[in-house]
């Protein structure tokens, strides 16, 4: 199998399986001298991890990290620090229940990759998807961990759920404090308890729902990124579908960019005390593809989970037509711990970047 590794400069290369023996990662091309531990990345893991509340898979996994390669700590050093050579990461398993999939062993899930995985590869690993299972999400968030590191303590990324069904917040209550006051990443409270009551009903039906999830870099300065092939907003795109479940992505006002007229559309500018000052966030911190220095911002949808234990249409490897339910332990709504994935993707993405610029522009 192929693909398994993003990025140009700062490249990750993820491997494992939901239901095998441990998943991890490789990060390459991390500059020397970063301090670098295994409690720093298990901060971002834990954000991530399943079983935290009755609203995601009760899958009870530590996700505990262990850094194989890649750091060092001696006398000249304050603490732990990256070598410059690859670093190697490794999650274990300890609660897979592979028996939970044995009913859908020759069996496809609508909306799941198991059929196109098996007409690309003529073999699937059916516990769990294999590759295809959100559970590999794990060792981005890790190599996440290392591309905060890189990018340093001047630029914050941070996520949130905006939407979980039907139901959006009210932006003008946005609270980045309130975040961490629920168990959806939600910075509307009166959201957050309509999201509470909407997915015990769906849950309790045996149904998922899907999401949007918001997130946002500050502190990126201007001119990251390049004007043709290398457009940052191109890279956070590519990066943000290559999460599992998601389906769209939009940078800034994105789609509703489309209604506007080319005055509602303009960033206008304004000399501040600092230089110039942008009176809107239209482009979402990126324009012709280069960051502009505002805070840059991307929406990504997630769709329901797929395993779900509702009855669904599907079909056999043999051709046979039959019904198909999900048993085991499926987050009613993927895309809620789908937020410190975003959050790690950003975070890799304007690594590489910073990293490709300082190579250009030194």
């Amino acid at each position: 199998m192929s693909h398994n590794t993003f990025g140009h400069l700062f490249r990750v290369t993820t491997w494992g399986e939901s239901h095998g023996k441990a998943l991890g990662c490789v990060v390459d091309g991390c500059p020397p001298g970063l301090r670098l531990d295994e409690a720093w990345v298990q901060a971002f893991l834990d954000k991530r991890r399943p079983g935290t509340s009755r609203f995601v898979t009760q899958r009870r996994e530590p996700d505990e990290v262990k850094i194989l390669s890649g750091v060092f700590e001696d006398d000249r050093t304050d603490g732990q620090v990256t070598t410059g050579t690859p670093i190697s990461m490794m999650i274990e398993n300890f609660d897979q229940r592979s028996r939970d999939y044995s009913e859908i062993r020759d069996r496809y899930r609508p909306g799941h990759a198991d059929y196109a995985y098996d007409q690309k590869y003529g073999v699937r690993d059916y516990r769990g998807g294999g590759r295809s299972s959100a559970r590999e999400t794990a060792a981005r968030v890790a190599a996440g961990a290392v591309a905060r590191r890189v990018l340093g303590d001047d630029i914050l990324i941070r996520g949130a759920v905006v939407q979980i069904g039907p139901h959006t917040i009210n932006r003008d209550a946005w609270s980045w404090d309130e975040t961490g006051n629920n168990p959806f990443w939600c910075p509307d409270p009166n959201a957050a308890q309509v999201w509470e009551d909407f997915l015990d009903t769906t849950r309790k039906a045996g149904s998922s729902a899907g999401a949007v999830v918001e997130v946002h870099a500050s502190g990126v300065p201007a001119g990251w990124g390049a004007p043709v092939y290398g457009k940052l907003d191109a890279e956070l795109a590519g990066a943000m579908m290559s999460i599992n479940a998601a389906k769209g992505v939009e940078i800034g006002a994105g789609f509703q960019a489309a209604a506007f007229s080319g005055e509602q559309n303009a960033d206008e500018m304004r000399m501040g005390n600092e230089g110039v000052r942008f009176l809107s966030n239209n482009n979402g911190g990126v324009a012709g593809g280069i960051s502009t220095g505002q805070d840059v911002v991307v929406r990504i949808a997630i769709k329901p989970t797929s395993s779900i234990l509702s009855a669904t249409k599907s079909v056999t490897r043999d051709g046979e037509e039959v019904d198909v339910r999900t048993i085991g332990r499926h987050d009613p709504c993927v895309g809620i711990r789908a937020v410190p994935v975003a959050e790690a993707m950003l975070a890799c993405v304007l690594a590489d970047a910073k990293l490709r610029h300082r190579g250009q522009i030194g």
